[in-house]
């Protein structure tokens, strides 16, 4: 018997190692921008939103001269939070993606350091983000923060302020609610380790209540 003198096909790149050709590279860039339109979005369709609440465009952002939505939740220590009753009290509401992270950890110590001032200025802050209770709990202790965070689990608070979400988390942005109970400043750019003291600025210019 007469063995073949026909070489053996050759394995894939894949195998051999090589970096995958053009047209794989499009492929993957495709998938990916289609991954990223699809992540920022509203919450998902089972989300139920509570009376009177309208969810907005995920990037539409509540513009300034708004009235807040009417959103009600508890805090992680267990403190209920009503938008609608604010009290006249200058409020700031800062979304961020996560906690724990190095990012969203600076943000929060930065206001936990300038406490004192926000205090002095009558300010009250409130975190949100889609981590649960738990998860607040452990950042709050861990870093001592004195104010309340928010879970927004089902992703009703950034509906509701068109804050965007990508894979479920929201966006950084933050919201400064003045004495009136609208929306002052939206601060869709944020540094996370000046912003404590840009608010604290902003809220000098506020007008006094009506």
């Amino acid at each position: 018997m007469i063995a073949s003198s026909a070489a053996p096909a050759s394995p894939p790149s894949s195998v051999l190692g090589r970096p995958p050709g053009r047209h794989a590279w499009v492929g993957l860039a495709l998938l990916l921008a289609a991954c990223t339109s699809g992540c920022a979005s509203a919450p998902s369709e089972g989300t139920e939103l509570a009376a009177g609440v309208t969810a907005r465009a995920p990037g539409d952002l509540l513009p300034t001269g708004s009235a807040l939505p009417p959103l009600k939740a508890s805090d992680h220590r267990g403190e209920p939070v009503d938008l609608a009753a604010l009290g006249g009290m200058p409020t700031v509401i800062y979304f961020y993606p996560k906690d724990a992270t190095p990012g969203c950890t600076t943000e929060a110590c930065a206001f936990r350091d300038a406490w004192d001032k926000y205090e002095a200025a009558g300010v009250r802050v409130l975190g949100v983000s889609a981590d649960d209770a738990a998860s607040h709990k452990a950042f709050a202790a861990e870093h001592s923060l004195p104010f309340g965070l928010i879970a927004d689990t089902s992703r009703e608070w950034a509906a509701a302020f068109g804050v965007a979400t990508s894979m479920g988390m929201p966006q950084r942005v933050t919201f400064l609610v003045g004495r009136d109970g609208k929306v002052a400043h939206v601060y869709p750019k944020v540094d996370p380790g000046v912003h404590a003291a840009e608010i604290l600025a902003d809220v000098t210019g506020l007008p006094a209540a009506p």
